[in-house]
């Protein structure tokens, strides 16, 4: 049995409407390669080309958000009652004694380092799965090993 892909309800709204965007777009892929795939027309060829790469990477998108989707355990975000760590939380982490980093744990499809969405399949992510609020992590990174303390989660 394949392992379900943790979702909040947030989460699989937003990867729902992606995948209905997905499918309009493929809609319209399909449409302007038959408009342009035209035998008599010069020119076609290369238009047509690049309308079926795009069409290909729409499709594979396509099969990776259907598969996550039928897929999945919706879970709750109500982290703070159950104390410990689980996709859909946010935590607040200690960094090496010093600086305060918030991070929500997400699912993979969601990661988004800049917005500090962080996978659950990422080494920090691995590390403060099932944690509480004050332990600790030790996570290898290409600057060496990093200490994050658990300060809060909500």
């Amino acid at each position: 049995m394949s392992q379900k892909n943790l979702l909040t309800q947030e989460s699989y709204d937003n990867l729902s409407e992606q995948l209905v965007d997905l499918k309009k777009r493929q809609e319209h892929l399909i449409t302007q390669i038959e408009d342009v795939a035209q035998p008599d027309e010069s020119g076609e060829d290369s238009l047509a080309s690049q309308l079926k790469d795009e069409l290909e990477v729409v499709n594979e998108k396509i099969d990776s958000l259907e598969l996550v989707l039928e897929n999945v355990e919706i879970i709750s975000g109500d982290c703070a009652k159950d104390d410990f760590i689980k996709v859909g939380c946010k935590v607040k982490v200690k960094i090496s004694s010093k600086l305060i980093k918030e991070f929500d744990i997400v699912n993979h499809l969601e990661a988004d380092p800049k917005e500090n969405k962080i996978s659950d399949q990422s080494p920090l992510g691995l590390a403060l799965l099932g944690k509480k609020i004050g332990e600790q992590v030790e996570v290898n990174a290409p600057a060496g090993k990093i200490i994050y303390k658990i300060v809060s989660i909500g």
